[in-house]
């Protein structure tokens, strides 16, 4: 910064009684605390701008270079209201030493060259005249600390709007017990006026069937219900899981077991491939089979006319998979980015849950799972499970050629 001040004379007035060695001494003293001072200006994280009494740069340190995207070569000597416009730059400058204390530390948000939140505060760097006047501005990037207490927030208001969600849940689900248990007696009942009517041979036993058939109806409707509630506890307060080992082939079985009727109304083929030898893994056999269930589910709503679908268990050095290809309709290109995202479904009766359920089941178990799909040509599931004993890959200890004709 220019220094038109009285110090300069004094300086200039106290050189005139140094010696030349004294000088130099002096000067090479200067350059030293200079050079120190510059790297430690150039190595801290907040950025440092030095402004003139005129509002122009006349320093900048490699941090401010950056959050403002300019160079100091470029810029010296220019309005810094070009980057700061928000700042008042004549008020400041023309405040005196007791007004500084009013100034208080500010918060800005600039967009180039990227968009960042950054503090800054202004130190007053006064000479003896008024043209000499300057400031010191020190800016700190915040932007990250929004960041988390947006983060911070949203999750607070989740977790309000999930609290009462589970709540509705739960209230809603009492009467839907009430309901089923209800419609299980009246079905009974039906069943015992139908008996009664075919042994004294009257003609309402077809009213009796209509009757049967729409309590059946109900009761279905009622289960479906009940299925979105229990998938939206799920998804909500997800438990932790309790590891045991297990064999993964079994749980497949048993879950296949129960969809076996489904799989017989909708025309479908399974087909299983695995090796003779699978090793037993850590898992929770509940969550597993529902991950297992939802996959298999979304699989067969993928193939409304009926289709393949083929599952294969392998491993890996440090992973037991299971994988689901179906030849159903497959995912469009707009939709795949999506499946996880809760809710979003392209299913008039689906819940939207049940492959977030799957994701956060397997990344719970610090698992991956991989998506690959085709429109028209079909869906891959790929679950990839932590082995509980990975296999470690020893290195070929065999001797090298030349190893072996020292040895000779």
């Amino acid at each position: 910064m220019p220094m038109k001040s009285g110090f300069v004379e004094r300086l200039i007035e106290r050189l005139d009684r140094l010696d030349p060695e004294s000088l130099q001494s002096h000067f090479l003293r200067l350059a030293q605390d200079r050079g120190l001072l510059e790297m430690v200006f150039q190595s801290i994280q907040e950025g440092i701008l030095v402004v003139d009494g005129s509002g122009d740069l006349d320093y900048a340190n490699r941090a401010a270079e950056q959050f403002l995207g300019f160079t100091l070569e470029s810029e010296r000597g220019r309005p810094v209201s070009r980057y700061l416009g928000e700042i008042d730059w004549d008020r400041i400058l023309s405040l005196d030493t007791q007004e500084w204390s009013k100034l208080v530390t500010r918060e800005i948000e600039i967009t180039y060259p990227v968009q960042r939140f950054l503090t800054f505060y202004v130190v007053p760097m006064h000479q003896d005249s008024v043209e000499s006047r300057g400031a010191l501005v020190i800016l700190r990037d915040v932007t990250h600390e929004r960041e988390q207490e947006a983060t911070t927030l949203e999750s607070e208001r989740i977790n309000a709007v999930k609290l009462l969600a589970a709540g509705v849940a739960h209230e809603i689900g009492n009467p839907l017990n009430a309901l089923n248990i209800h419609l299980q007696l009246l079905d009974r009942e039906i069943g015992k006026m139908h008996e009664d009517v075919d042994a004294g041979g009257s003609a309402g036993a077809e009213d009796l069937d209509n009757l049967h058939e729409l309590t059946e109806v109900a009761r279905t409707e009622v289960g479906r219900l009940d299925q979105v509630i229990t998938q939206f506890l799920q998804a909500i307060r997800p438990t932790k899981p309790e590891l045991a080992r297990a064999q993964i082939e079994i749980l497949l079985e048993d879950t296949l077991a129960l969809l076996k009727q489904e799989v017989q109304n909708r025309n479908i083929s399974i087909e299983i491939e695995r090796p003779d030898q699978l090793p037993r893994i850590k898992v929770d056999s509940g969550q597993i089979k529902q991950v297992f269930f939802n996959i298999i589910r979304n699989s067969f709503q993928a193939m409304p006319d009926g289709g393949q679908l083929k599952i294969v268990l392998f491993t890996t050095d440090e992973y037991f998979g299971i994988s689901f290809r179906d030849s159903g309709v497959g995912i469009s290109p707009e939709e795949f980015s999506r499946i996880f995202e809760p809710y979003h479904t392209t299913k008039s009766s689906g819940s939207g849950l049940g492959l977030m359920i799957v994701q956060r089941i397997v990344q719970d178990h610090g698992g991956q799972i991989e998506v690959m799909s085709k429109p028209d040509s079909g869906t891959g599931f790929t679950v990839l499970l932590p082995l509980a004993e990975r296999n470690i890959r020893l290195l070929d200890a065999r001797p090298s050629r030349r190893t072996r004709k020292n040895k000779e």
